[in-house]
């Protein structure tokens, strides 16, 4: 059984124009900083809160230096260390974090100690 839908009237030639222009500018109008204006205007839209002096202050006064597209960045200074350094500088971490491991301890031990001969306070009478 085949169901029957209603046909519906697609407006042709210079009315539908008009109709689409109608519609468009407004519709247009949303994508652009006018709306905002025109909300915040009639107290709808955000309230422009002013930067606090220690933020003004610590901006600078002239504009951010960003690097253009396409242009590589200088060459560092400070180059990659070798295989052999980073074997050297793993060896000496490794080393400063047994220090500081045995320190610990030592320190954990030394508490355990002072407060064994700490006596606690004795309570108030109620």
């Amino acid at each position: 059984m085949r169901r029957a839908f209603p046909t519906l009237a697609v407006p042709t030639g210079r009315p539908a124009l008009a109709i689409l222009a109608l519609l468009a500018a407004p519709l247009g109008a949303c994508s652009g900083d006018a709306v905002r204006t025109l909300a915040t205007d009639a107290g709808y839209g955000p309230r422009v809160v002013a930067a606090p002096d220690f933020v003004t202050e610590s901006r600078s006064k002239e504009p951010a230096a960003f690097m253009p597209v396409g242009v590589d960045a200088p060459k560092r200074a400070v180059r990659a260390k070798s295989a052999e350094g980073q074997k050297a500088l793993e060896a000496e971490l490794e080393g400063a974090r047994g220090r500081n491991e045995s320190r610990g301890r030592a320190a954990e031990s030394a508490g355990r100690g002072a407060a064994a001969t700490i006596k606690p306070a004795p309570a108030a009478a109620q």
